[in-house]
This record gives C-alpha cells, sequence and structure tokens, in this order.
C-alpha cells in the first residue's frame, strides 16, 4: 500500500513536471514567434520608408535582434511602427513598436546598408596610368565610402589618366582622374550656328567627361571656357 502511494505521487510529479515543461517549450515558442513578427514588421517597414529615397542604390536591412525577456503581448489588429524623418536619413534608425490594443509599446533598431553597383579598379595602378577595360571592372560598394562622383559604367571612365596611386578594389571617382589633365594640349571645338571651327589649346586646369574648365586657346593665347567632351577634345558653344 505504502509502495502503491509512492508511486502514485511520483506519477503525479512526474505528470506536472511535463506539464510544466510543455508549458514552457509552448510559451517559448510563442515568445520566439512575437519576437520574429515584430522584428520582421520592422524591417519591411524600413524597407517600404527608405524605397523611394533610394534612387539607384540597394538596400539591405538587419534589425537588432529583441531580447528574449522581453515580453511582447498578442496584438491582434498588427503592430505599428514608426521612425523620425531625421532618423530615417541615418544608417542606425530607431524604431518604435506599439500596438492599438493596449499601452504597450517598446523600441528596436535597424542597421541600413545602402549599396551601389559602380566602376572599382582591377588592381593596383600608378600615377598616370589611362585605364582601359582591362583593369576596371563592377561591384557593390557602400555609398556611405563615396565621397566624390562615381562611375556606374566602365565604358565611361576608359581613357581617363589616373591623378594618384590606387589600390586593388578601390573605387574610381572623379577626383581620382582626369580625362584631360593640367598642361595637355586638347583641341578646342567651337560650335557656332551649325558649324564646328577648331584649333589648338593647353588645358589650364584638370576635368572630366561632362567638366567645365578654363583652357588657352594657342593662337590668340586668350583664356576660354570649355566643356570636357573626350580626353583630346573641348567644346564651346558660341
Amino acid at each position: 500500500m505504502k509502495q502503491t502511494n509512492i508511486r502514485l505521487h511520483f506519477n503525479i510529479a512526474k505528470f506536472w513536471a511535463v506539464s510544466a515543461l510543455l508549458f514552457i517549450s509552448a510559451t517559448a515558442t510563442a515568445s520566439t514567434s512575437q519576437h520574429a513578427e515584430v522584428e520582421e514588421g520592422a524591417k519591411q517597414y524600413l524597407l517600404s520608408q527608405l524605397d523611394e529615397a533610394s534612387g539607384n542604390t540597394d538596400l539591405d536591412v538587419s534589425i537588432v535582434e529583441i531580447d528574449e525577456r522581453i515580453n511582447i503581448p498578442n496584438c491582434p489588429t498588427g503592430f505599428q511602427y514608426n521612425a523620425s524623418e531625421e532618423a530615417l536619413a541615418q544608417s542606425y534608425i530607431s524604431v518604435r513598436v506599439s500596438c492599438r490594443n493596449n499601452d504597450w509599446y517598446l523600441f528596436t533598431s535597424g542597421q541600413v546598408t545602402r549599396t551601389k553597383e559602380i566602376v572599382v579598379l582591377q588592381g593596383a595602378v600608378s600615377p598616370g596610368t589611362v585605364l582601359t577595360s582591362s583593369n576596371l571592372t563592377l561591384a557593390k560598394i557602400d555609398v556611405k565610402r563615396l565621397r566624390h562622383t562615381a562611375f556606374s559604367d566602365i565604358d565611361s571612365v576608359v581613357g581617363a589618366r589616373m591623378k594618384r596611386r590606387a589600390t586593388n578594389g578601390q573605387a574610381v571617382q572623379a577626383n581620382m582622374l582626369c580625362f584631360i589633365c593640367k598642361g595637355d594640349r586638347i583641341t578646342i571645338t567651337a560650335e557656332v550656328a551649325g558649324m564646328r571651327v577648331k584649333t589648338a589649346g593647353i588645358a589650364q586646369q584638370d576635368g572630366v567627361v561632362g567638366d567645365s574648365i578654363k583652357v588657352i586657346n594657342a593662337s590668340s593665347q586668350k583664356a576660354v571656357v570649355a566643356r570636357v567632351a573626350s580626353s583630346e577634345e573641348v567644346v564651346i558653344h558660341l
């Protein structure tokens, strides 16, 4: 009889222990699900808010994991997410998560990386190197690393001359090169009423295609401002 009671008490204790473990497991699973839902919601919110302003850059959003010890309630109406305009302009964005059904809220944050496919160097180059397609390639670069105008088309950079030493994988930026460099002898083309008149000149400034630079007319010795058209020509519209 005594052994039967002991066995009965043991089975009851075992039942409650198993029930407690199942309850804890179910609670932990629900909590994990809620955390994952909020984290994914915050990510999608940031992507939707930043998409229009991203231009031709690619967005990657990484949400900081919410501490599992934080209780996140059920929200039948769906969680709401909000970030200020000032925050949305930053790389680390604080997002307020709330629920209309109660006064609960928390703050989470996401790290935003904006990348763009641009022209980079394929191998190290020395000052004076004329770029060709063989030492250029395309790669996705974090736009925060760019301080000057970058290029998205390899052909638009071919023929430019490097002004400084640069390393493999480095983004090609306008301040690093010149299609026409100061002191270069170039052709000045003047366009007047559909006619084109050409003369020799000397560049007084560095410039890439599209830049306006100062040049000296070799014949008249007069200084004019002309637009860089190629590595050999500048154009004046009269």
